[in-house]
This record gives C-alpha cells, sequence and structure tokens, in this order.
C-alpha cells in the first residue's frame, strides 16, 4: 500500500507512511466527534428520568459536568496529534518533494530541459508543490478519513434502525456521484486553467528576459498588450474551472442536506406510530447533523483533489525521468577524449553530428572549428556528458564516458562557455565556485591569470563586492574572464573552452592566452573558436562541417591541403581589412 502511494500521490516513502498516520488520525477525530452526541443524549437520558421519578435535575450534576470535560480534553488531545500527523508532516514532506525535485533535475540530461520550458519548470517546483502542501494538509486525509468513518457511522446507525439509517444516509451516495461524475468537465476546465497560467509566466518571464530588446524597438505597447490578453484569459478559465467545481460541489452539498429533511420527517412517523423511542430519536438527528459536516468536507476534497490530480502528473512526469548514472570510481590514468564515429541528434530526424572521430590527446590544444551550426558546441558538450550520444561512442582514457557518473566525470572537467553563469554573490565567491575550499590566495592567483585582478580591485567592495544577478553589474568581457578565473582556479585535467575570449578585445585576449598557455600544460584542452588566430597555435585542428569531420590535422598541414580551413582563414584575413566607408 505505502509504494502505491508513493506513485499515485509522488510522495517519498515516509511521506506516504505520515499519510497513513494523518488518516488515522483524521479518521479517530471523526468518530471523537460523536462523544458530544453521546454526552447530550446522557444528560437529556437524565433529565427526563428525574422528571418521571420526581428527582431533582441536579441529581448527578457534576458527574455530567465532569464527563463534559474529559470529553473537551479528549477532543483537544485527539484533534492535536491530527494537528501534528496533518501540518508538521505535510510541510516536512513539502521539503522532501522541493529536494527530490532538484536531485531530480541535477541528474537529468540536459536533453530534458531542451524540451521544457523554464518558467513550467518554475512553475512546478513553486506553484505545484504549494498546491501540494495544501492537498496533503487539508484534503486527502480528511477525504479518507471521512469515507472511513462515515461506514462506520452508517453501520452503526443499521445496527440502531435501519429505517432511520436509510433516512440518514440515501443522500450520501447520490451526493459523491455528482461530484465524482463531474470529473472530466472539472479535469477539462482544471488543464486549461493551468495551460493559460503557463502561458502567462512565459509571457512574463519573456518580457524580463528581452526587456531591452523591447524598449529598443519601442514594442512596450505590443508586449503588454499580448500580456493583457494572456492575462484575460487565465483570469476567464480560472473563473470557470471554479464555477465548474462550485456548481457541482454546492449541489451535492445542498443535496445532502436534504437528509435533514427526510431524517425528520421518518423519525416523526416512526415516534407518533409509537416504533421508535424519543431518544433514538433525537440521537439520530444529532448524529446527523455531525456526520453531514465532514461529508461537506468530502465532497469538497474530492473537487479539489481531481485539480490537483493535474499538477501531481505534472510532478511525476519529472521524477519519473529517466536520469544518467553510472560508476561513482573514475580514475582514468589518461585523460585523451576520443569521438568513435559519433553520431547525436537533438530530436528525431534532425541529426547534428554524424559519424564524427578524433583524439583531443593530453598535452594537446586540440581546436574544434567551422561554419556556425556545424557541431562544434554540441561535440564539446558530448564530451562533458552533458547528452548522451545516440550513436558511436565518447570515451575519456579509454572509459565510454556514458558508463560513468555525470558528477563523477565532471570532477575532470573545467569548462569556459559563450554563456557564462554568474551568482549573485561576491566576486570571490563567483571565482572560489571552481574549487570548493580554495584559499583566498589561490583565488586571487587564478583572477590574476585571468586578468581580473585590475578591474576587480577598481570595484566598490573589491572581491568582496557583491555583483547582480549572473553579473548584470560587469561587462562581457568581464563575466567571462571571471568564469576563466573559475576554470583555472578548477585546475582539472580536462579544459574546455567554447569561444572563451569571445567578449575580451585584442589586448585582453592575448594576455588570457598567454596565461592559458602557461596554466594548461599537460592538460587535454578541447577548444572552440571563429577567429582563425585563436587556434593558430593549436596542435591539432578538427575543422566541423554540417556535423561531419571535412579536416583534421595540424594548421599547418590544413594550409597546405586547402579546402575550408584554408578559406576560413583567407576570409578572415581580408575582413581584418576592411574598413568603414
Amino acid at each position: 500500500m505505502i509504494k502505491k502511494l508513493q506513485h499515485i500521490f509522488a510522495l517519498s516513502e515516509k511521506g506516504a507512511r505520515d499519510l497513513v498516520k494523518a488518516v488515522i488520525w483524521c479518521f479517530v477525530c471523526n468518530l471523537a466527534l460523536m462523544f458530544p452526541v453521546g454526552a447530550v443524549l446522557f444528560t437529556v437520558q437524565h433529565l427526563l428520568g428525574c422528571l418521571e421519578g420526581g428527582g431533582s435535575p441536579m441529581d448527578g450534576f457534576w458527574i455530567y459536568v465532569g464527563f463534559a470535560l474529559v470529553v473537551l480534553i479528549l477532543l483537544f488531545v485527539l484533534h492535536w496529534f491530527q494537528y501534528a500527523s496533518l501540518y508538521i508532516a505535510t510541510y516536512r514532506e513539502s521539503a522532501n518533494r522541493r529536494v527530490s525535485l532538484a536531485e531530480t533535475l541535477r541528474r537529468l540530461p540536459l536533453s530534458f530541459f531542451g524540451n521544457r520550458d523554464l518558467s513550467d519548470l518554475t512553475s512546478t517546483m513553486i506553484a505545484d508543490c504549494s498546491s501540494l502542501d495544501q492537498m496533503f494538509s487539508h484534503y486527502v486525509p480528511q477525504l479518507f478519513a471521512s469515507v472511513g468513518s462515515t461506514l462506520v457511522i452508517g453501520v452503526c446507525m443499521f445496527a440502531c434502525d435501519w429505517r432511520m439509517a436509510l433516512a440518514v444516509l440515501w443522500v450520501v451516495p447520490v451526493a459523491v456521484a455528482l461530484t465524482a461524475g463531474s470529473k472530466k468537465i472539472q479535469d477539462a476546465f482544471g488543464t486549461k486553467n493551468i495551460l493559460n497560467k503557463r502561458a502567462v509566466a512565459d509571457c512574463i518571464q519573456e518580457g524580463l528576459e528581452t526587456i531591452r530588446d523591447i524598449k529598443a524597438c519601442h514594442r512596450q505597447e505590443r508586449y503588454l498588450d499580448g500580456l493583457e490578453a494572456k492575462l484575460a484569459a487565465m483570469e476567464g478559465s480560472s473563473i470557470r474551472s471554479e464555477l465548474a467545481t462550485g456548481v457541482f460541489v454546492c449541489s451535492a452539498q445542498a443535496f445532502l442536506r436534504l437528509g435533514l429533511a427526510t431524517t425528520v420527517l421518518t423519525g416523526g412517523a416512526l415516534l407518533l406510530a409509537g416504533e421508535l423511542p424519543f431518544l433514538y430519536f433525537l440521537g439520530f438527528l444529532f448524529a446527523a447533523t455531525r456526520l453531514y459536516d465532514p461529508l461537506g468536507v468530502v465532497l469538497q476534497n474530492i473537487a479539489a483533489t481531481f485539480n490537483t490530480k493535474l499538477q501531481i502528473e505534472r510532478m511525476r512526469s519529472i521524477l519519473e525521468q529517466p536520469v544518467q548514472t553510472g560508476t561513482e570510481d573514475f580514475r582514468p590514468n589518461r585523460y585523451d577524449i576520443t569521438f568513435d564515429h559519433v553520431s547525436f541528434a537533438y530530436r528525431e530526424g534532425a541529426g547534428v553530428l554524424e559519424d564524427v572521430s578524433f583524439t583531443a590527446r593530453q598535452g594537446e590544444v586540440t581546436a574544434l572549428i567551422g561554419p556556425s551550426g556545424g557541431g562544434k558546441s554540441t561535440a564539446c558538450k558530448l564530451a562533458a556528458r552533458f547528452w548522451d550520444v545516440t550513436g558511436g561512442k565518447v570515451s575519456l582514457g579509454g572509459t565510454d564516458v556514458s558508463t560513468v557518473d555525470p558528477e563523477a566525470l565532471l570532477r575532470s572537467y573545467s569548462m569556459v562557455f559563450q554563456d557564462v553563469v554568474l551568482f549573485r554573490d561576491t566576486v570571490m565567491e563567483n571565482i572560489r565556485l571552481g574549487r570548493r575550499g580554495a584559499t583566498d590566495e589561490e583565488v586571487l592567483e587564478a583572477a590574476k591569470a585571468a586578468q581580473c585582478d585590475e578591474f576587480i580591485r577598481k570595484l566598490p567592495q573589491g572581491y568582496q563586492t557583491v555583483i547582480g544577478e549572473n553579473g548584470s553589474t560587469l561587462s562581457g568581457g568581464e563575466r567571462q574572464r571571471i568564469s576563466i578565473a573559475r576554470a583555472l582556479l578548477k585546475d582539472a585535467p580536462v579544459v574546455l573552452l567554447d569561444e572563451a575570449t569571445a567578449s575580451l578585445d585584442v589586448e585582453n585576449e592575448s594576455a588570457v592566452q598567454t596565461a592559458l598557455s602557461r596554466l594548461l600544460q599537460g592538460k587535454t584542452v578541447l577548444v572552440i573558436a571563429h577567429r582563425m588566430r585563436t587556434v593558430a597555435g593549436a596542435d591539432h585542428i578538427v575543422v566541423l562541417e554540417n556535423g561531419h569531420v571535412a579536416q583534421q590535422g595540424t594548421p599547418a598541414e590544413l594550409m597546405e591541403q586547402g579546402g575550408l580551413y584554408r578559406r576560413m582563414v583567407e576570409l578572415q584575413s581580408e575582413n581584418a581589412q576592411w574598413r568603414l566607408g
């Protein structure tokens, strides 16, 4: 049962066990609500006995007061345990759920993220998790507990008088069927509402990311009109979704209250006929009022569960994604990167690499060049197992990288890509990210080698300056140099450089290249560049064109061969002579 609950509600094992405990406590509390009914009946019976026997109504008064206090204390204790099992356990599981999602996302291949919107994933991590918090603290335990307590109380009613039991309970299956029968309609409206909310989130994120382009192109009004239309669609779908739920739930709850009328009519008729004691009649009335309250909650919970089931499916679609696995004990003797007839496609039928073979040897700089879209960056990321190949094999030191755990593999890599990622933290900590535990002196040394020290010391607090989100307070060249410093600090045996010097001016590019040449001795270096002078000193050059290896060899050999490499060198030499006017 625990495994089934884990699958249905996307829970951890402990979360499933806590759910069972919460259901049990809610069930006990629902039954305990009948204690006051018993207390009232005992009190009425005592009063009637006193009136019939001529005794004083005060006889045994304190006994009943004490009984009432015991009932109150018992209800308080039971509801305290119910609160702990519902809310404390729910929020503990909420934290575990978010950590589990984050751990799963961390281990997924980048191909997964290429098919999902960032705003959609953010919505799942925040909005969907919050919805599930409410579901497991307010809906699911009470739903199961109310069903169980209703069955128990119903059995007791039939044991007392089957006619009165039918008068009280006949409305229950009809009300439940009315609510449950609306599932398809509620799912349709709920799905539409989620899609509209996602469209709004996408639009807002797009606006924030492209605000400069929107302003530069005078598209503010068009963007706001589009956002307003999406907000209106979301508002309309939210109203329709709530209305669809409310119509069925309120109708079912109203129908449920018909049971009180049938209870009064049936009980009155039986009472007048002398077939039902007055205390039984009173007991059924009290029981009906106490029974219909949790049943009304059940109807609300059924509808709420329909809606949150959509969020569970979205979350489960992430948790059940196949993650990248492999051995964690990875200690190769050498760090040569070998592409052996590698093929790769981001989507079926759209190949990026086809039968690519080359070797980047340890102690050498291997450059990947070629026209844009030729597969250079893809090859670089396949080397680090950001994706898994669809054909052939990529190996590091003779070991197939697809057999190595990604985190164990990446300990051997330092990377600087075109898209630099910096965090809203100090410059010191952004560089130290390359190697946890590095001393301040080691950070300073790496920063100086990457030509960062001069501009960092001009910042308001120097190395302790907190930079904006993703380094927004720095220029493109400064951000890239910090990324290079981070890679140098890691000092891994394999270095991947994807246009690492693209945002640097000529002077800084030359300085950084000098630092890289000095500090990358003995390492396997795979560099991507479009400037031919950047790779002129490479030991080996691989020319990729349309996903194939067009040429490979030393710069001198490729110049002698002619072909694409020589043409690119000549074109860039001609472009260097271009002048305005």
